[in-house]
């Protein structure tokens, strides 16, 4: 039998209704009621308590001494429930008449609960309710992929470990994932239900277009006659590579050549070919650990059933936002072409973003940002999904978060995070926006159309092993001591040795 903590009262609406108890509940817990033949199940978002006698109204800390003496702990709490839907509907929906005020409001039991969250074949298990220990919870995958999600938590909260069960899990059914690892975090991670397949992060300037070189170079559309100049030497040199009248390798050696023919012409253009020949020498100095004529196509090297990660730790921010945005647009089209019969990339991908501020902030234009927003309008068509990444969700592009129809929200303490991430959902509401800060490490909200309800969850504790977790300073401040000693003693020793 449920347990009955209180009765609605006042004015209820289908959406919403207040009820009033003696006994405390906790926010976030489901309750149940029951009315016009209908079970429905809710959520507690707010709580308060308070005394008909110690009231506001009261100035004087005697007085409340001596109300409370003779009342003792007699209170009463007050509280709201968000409704949910329901639980006899396949789609958990929102009923049409609101409950009766009177009407009793029960903490919902496992058996409810279980049937809300029950798993079926195309759910990912990714831990349990916060509230119900007993009660397992899942995504529906389909959705979350086809809908794109967004794992949003201030730094140490567990997105690192979130991030490593939702990747096992899609492992699991022989998902394909495709990293961009800002800072290395995945690189040598060990996956119960999957490899890890590194992809260095170079790429064969053949595969890369005039722009993706012109921006590389750091030519700006702005700059017209050097765009010009490097537009017409990059056509020639790659037409001369396609006709076999110079090898790939000399693409460069091309380039600066006709640049420095260019200069000995003294045409009026000749401070800006010198312009050009300085950048694309810097391009080549700057960027040429990451630039193989050798290297086959990056869509080339993903695999099924791998969490492929693109090492992005050793390089700039401006060469990430060149290579992000060059596998973005391949990953689209090879999948656009394998849909019309054309070759291309025979299975979905899910696209996780590390970082995803710095792809696609919120003030500045990237070409990462653009492709983003592209796939997170196109992807859906094509089996292409995206899961943005990010500890500081303010500065992340209100589009690009937008997009994301799903949402995994940790702890957020900064108010300028809430409020960013609130204006992108519309599930997210006051009362769930106040309990961000109060979340314990590696719990979350869940929201979106990946699960029936808004859904407060304690993600499960990964199990293999990931690079992004704090460090033990005091652990390493020991070790790196205990190194010194050994190694001292170790000179000492050869030290007497020598001495006789």
């Amino acid at each position: 039998m449920n347990e009955i903590i209180g009765r609605c009262i006042g004015e209820t609406s289908p959406t919403q209704v207040s009820f009033i108890s003696k006994k405390m509940p906790r926010v976030g817990e489901y309750v149940s009621l029951e009315y016009d033949g209908k079970t429905v199940l809710g959520m507690i978002e707010s709580l308060v308590r308070g005394s008909v006698s110690i009231n506001d109204e009261i100035y004087d800390p005697a007085t409340v001494e001596k109300i409370k003496e003779i009342e003792g702990d007699d209170h009463y709490i007050k509280g709201t429930v968000r409704i949910l839907g329901n639980i006899n509907t396949p789609e958990m929906s929102i009923p049409r008449t609101p409950a009766p005020p009177g009407t009793e409001v029960k903490i919902a039991n496992s058996k409810i609960l279980n049937k809300v969250f029950k798993i079926d074949a195309e759910g990912l298990e990714l831990g349990n309710l916060i509230t119900e220990d007993e009660v397992r919870v899942a995504v529906d995958i389909n959705k979350m992929i086809t809908r794109h999600l967004a794992i949003l938590a201030m730094t140490g909260a567990g997105k690192s470990n979130t991030v490593a069960v939702l990747t096992d899990g899609l492992l699991k059914v022989n998902g394909s994932l495709l990293f961009f690892d800002m800072h290395s975090e995945y690189v040598n991670a060990q996956f119960k239900n999957g490899e890890v397949n590194r992809i260095e992060a170079k790429v064969n300037p053949q595969y890369l277009s005039f722009y993706e070189m012109a921006r590389l170079a750091n030519i700006s559309g702005k700059a017209y006659v050097q765009e010009r100049i490097f537009r017409d030497v990059h056509k020639e040199t790659m037409n001369a590579i396609r006709n076999n009248d110079i090898r790939a390798i000399e693409f460069f050696t091309y380039i600066e050549n006709r640049l420095i023919e260019l200069i000995e012409l003294n045409n009026d253009d000749k401070k800006s070919v010198t312009a050009v020949l300085n950048k694309v020498i810097g391009l080549k100095n700057q960027y040429g650990s990451i630039l193989d004529f050798n290297s086959s196509d990056i869509v080339e090297k993903i695999k099924t059933n791998a969490a492929n990660i693109i090492d992005l730790g050793s390089v700039d921010e401006h060469a990430s936002d060149i290579i992000v945005s060059h596998v973005l647009e391949k990953v689209l089209k090879r999948r656009k072409d394998f849909l019309r019969d054309e070759g291309g990339l025979n299975f979905p991908v899910f696209i996780v973003l590390e970082e995803a501020h710095i792809l696609a902030p919120k003030n500045r234009s990237t070409r990462s940002k653009n492709w983003i927003s592209r796939i997170a309008r196109e992807g859906r068509k094509f089996g292409v999904g995206l899961c943005i990444v990010s500890q500081s969700p303010k500065s992340l592009d209100p589009d690009a978060l937008s997009q994301a129809n799903n949402m995994i929200i940790l702890r957020l303490v900064e108010p300028n995070d809430q409020r960013h991430v609130q204006s992108a959902s519309e599930s997210l509401s006051d009362d769930l926006v106040a309990q961000l800060p109060s979340l314990n490490i590696g719990e979350a909200i869940l929201l979106g159309l990946m699960t029936k309800i808004p859904t407060l969850v304690k993600i499960d504790r990964f199990e293999g092993k990931i690079v992004g977790t704090d460090l033990d300073i005091v652990g390493e401040w020991k070790k790196t001591l205990e190194e010194e000693k050994k190694d001292l003693a170790e000179k000492r020793n050869d030290l007497e040795d020598l001495m006789g």
